[in-house]
């Protein structure tokens, strides 16, 4: 947010009709509070965009309440629903980047934050790990991963705000140990990593149902960025399933109906209304959304439309509605809507284009948020 220096700029709307003389004599002799000046009002003159967003989040039984991971300025809030928003993180984040944000649903002042973006673009920047605040943003305290880079989801347990999950991607520029699925079962005090794909693959998204936390599905991304490419798949991305919560998992890339090939980013959402039910949005030349109707132990490719394929490592992101069975949406350049489970898709754009992340209330789908390019 630009902050206009306010004498300046008063001094500026008056003075613009004067003769360079006089505006001297006027800058040099009035101050913002001098009755000359009583008359004049303040009015926007851009720029209004906040610039790229990839994490946004919205708060259980406060519906004009609402957070925003900037890729450089760190998290906002808006307690007005949207009317002004607030940066909360100034003098507690070292980094500014941000890749990942959740509320947690059995405590609304309960935040985590995931720095570092998931979309690797080439002006990127990496982060340094993961914060919770306990009072709704007011104040924060770091939990360490410094050395996850970049975060590309956070989920919190349904009932135990103190359950957490995070998939990291790692760093983006080398191999890394550092990658994978990290569980934290005292609130950030301690994490352990439950996944590891492989030192050049890190953990992109990962989802569960909220009444059954032990069906979780998570995803695995092998990507390079180099200075003048960006390379997206490989052996290392990959498809897991848990049965346990996520403290164990299996790969299930060879299961009935899922792509060949090499495979690249893949988003990855299970069904709040049918555990049962699962979206994998896979970027792979057989790529598109596949559906599951068993948990993942089959596969269907349901939609292989151009339009939610494009730019795939930049996007990728699935979000089954949490009330509806069969509503899904994607997210891409425009977003995409299905309501017929993922068969037909109507497209739209959010007033800026590229759309990176997504919230909708639990119980009530008409309340949602999102992110992009241009913001909130």
């Amino acid at each position: 947010m630009i902050r206009p220096i306010r004498g300046l700029v008063l001094v500026a709307l008056v003075t613009a009709a004067l003769s360079p003389i006089s505006s001297v004599a006027i800058a040099q002799s009035l101050s913002p509070e001098h009755p000359v000046l009583s008359d004049l009002k303040w009015r926007e003159i851009g720029p209004y965009r906040g610039g790229r967003s990839v994490a946004v989040s919205g708060v259980y039984g406060d519906p004009k309440t609402f957070y925003m991971g900037t890729t450089g300025g760190g998290v906002w809030r808006t307690s007005d629903g949207g009317e002004s928003w607030k940066c909360v993180t100034d003098g507690y984040f070292k980094t500014g980047s941000v890749g990942a944000i959740a509320v947690a649903p059995s405590r609304p002042k309960t935040v985590y934050v995931g720095m570092g973006e998931h979309a690797i673009r080439g002006n990127i920047t990496p982060g340094d790990g993961v914060y919770r605040s306990d009072d709704g943003g007011d104040t924060w305290r770091y939990l360490g991963l410094k050395e996850t880079q970049f975060i590309g989801r956070i989920i919190v347990d349904s009932k135990n705000p103190d359950i957490a999950w995070v998939a990291a991607l790692g760093p983006v520029f080398g191999p890394s140990k550092d990658r994978g699925v990290y569980k934290t079962t005292n609130g950030g005090k301690s994490w352990k990593k439950t996944l590891f794909s492989s030192d050049v693959a890190g953990a992109i998204d990962i989802s569960c149902a909220p009444s059954n936390p032990n069906v979780m599905i998570a995803s695995t991304w092998e990507a390079w960025r180099r200075p003048w490419e960006l390379v997206s798949g490989g052996a290392g991305s990959n498809l897991f399933m848990s049965s346990d919560a996520g403290e164990t998992w299996k790969s299930i890339r060879g299961n009935k109906g899922l792509p060949g090939g090499i495979w690249g980013r893949i988003g990855v959402s299970v069904s709040a209304v049918d555990p049962n039910r699962i979206y994998a949005v896979i970027e792979a030349t057989e790529g598109g959304l596949y559906r599951s109707d068993d948990r993942g132990v089959t596969w269907e490719l349901i939609n292989n439309s151009p339009g939610p394929r494009q730019r795939p490592w930049y996007y990728n992101n699935v979000y089954a509605d949490p009330v509806d069975r069969d509503t899904v949406y994607i997210l891409n350049i425009e977003y995409y809507k299905s309501t017929d489970g993922g068969k037909s898709m109507k497209s739209g754009v959010a007033v800026h284009s590229d759309h990176h992340d997504m919230w909708i209330h639990p119980t009530d789908n008409n309340r949602l948020v999102m992110g992009n390019d241009g913001g909130e």
